[in-house]
């Protein structure tokens, strides 16, 4: 049997894939994040699975679940919050069901920050402002992050951030990107989005700290940081792939510059 591990998205039960629905309504055994999830994603499992919620397991007791589960020969439906590419602890999970010889795959979920910017529409590459996005974190009771991986060193792209598990440290945040993006750079704070109690705080680099505090969110929420986020941008572009300027021919047909094909 197979242990899946599945993106269980954002968190609303219409917003996993068809391939997940299947999976989750086969599997016998459910392994859910019950911190981050809301509950209606598991009407897609079937009558009489068995639900473990993973919040109180350490990560031994989650694959151990896993490994009795195929053993007894049941498949196993692992539900990550968001993707499972990021901040899932799946390299771990896999490299202990691989020595157990337990065989496992991945089917991807829409990511956390995705549904943050689509809730408050926005585009995170702008032409001319930012065609990149970080993705990373904050360090508090986690694990360290990697020397080179520094706030300060992704700021000075100036790229659109976005943020994980750094809402209980926004203040000193917000404070070691300023030098870069400056106090009135847009951030947007997602909190539980496409879940019942979503909430949308929207401000700058310099305010955004208060916001938070005031809301008292402590946990499950994204921080989107950059100009991208500024809608009347006037240092915005246009995307050169939907230019009326640009030459839609074939290669062969092109002219060069002496007006030669």
């Amino acid at each position: 049997m197979t242990v899946h591990f599945v993106g269980a998205g954002p968190g609303a039960a219409d917003l996993i894939t068809l391939r997940a629905a299947a999976l989750l309504g086969a599997a016998d055994v459910v392994l859910y994040p019950g911190t981050y999830l809301d509950a209606d994603v598991l009407t897609h499992a079937r009558s009489g699975a068995r639900l473990v919620d993973t919040q109180d397991l350490d990560l031994e007791a989650m694959v151990t679940v896993m490994v009795e589960a195929h053993a007894g020969g049941q498949d196993v439906v692992r539900l990550t919050s968001g993707d499972p590419s990021v901040y899932s602890a799946l390299a771990e999970q896999t490299r202990r069901l691989d020595a157990a010889a337990v065989p496992w795959d991945v089917t991807p979920g829409v990511a956390a920050y995705a549904a943050a910017a689509a809730l408050v529409g926005s585009e995170l590459t702008v032409p001319l402002v930012a065609q990149s996005v970080v993705l990373t974190r904050a360090q508090a009771r986690s694990t360290r992050m990697p020397e080179r991986e520094s706030l300060a060193a992704f700021a000075a792209t100036r790229a659109t951030l976005a943020l994980h598990l750094a809402i209980a440290r926004v203040r000193e945040v917000m404070a070691e990107l300023a030098p870069e993006y400056g106090d009135d750079c847009p951030v947007v704070v997602v909190h539980r989005a496409s879940q019942p109690g979503e909430l949308v705080l929207r401000g700058t680099v310099g305010d955004i700290a208060e916001q938070v505090e005031e809301a008292g969110l402590r946990q499950a929420a994204v921080i989107l940081v950059g100009r991208a986020l500024h809608r009347d941008d006037t240092a915005a572009g246009e995307s050169f792939l939907y230019s009326t300027d640009r030459d839609r021919r074939p290669p062969h047909l092109r002219r060069g510059p002496e007006g030669k094909p």
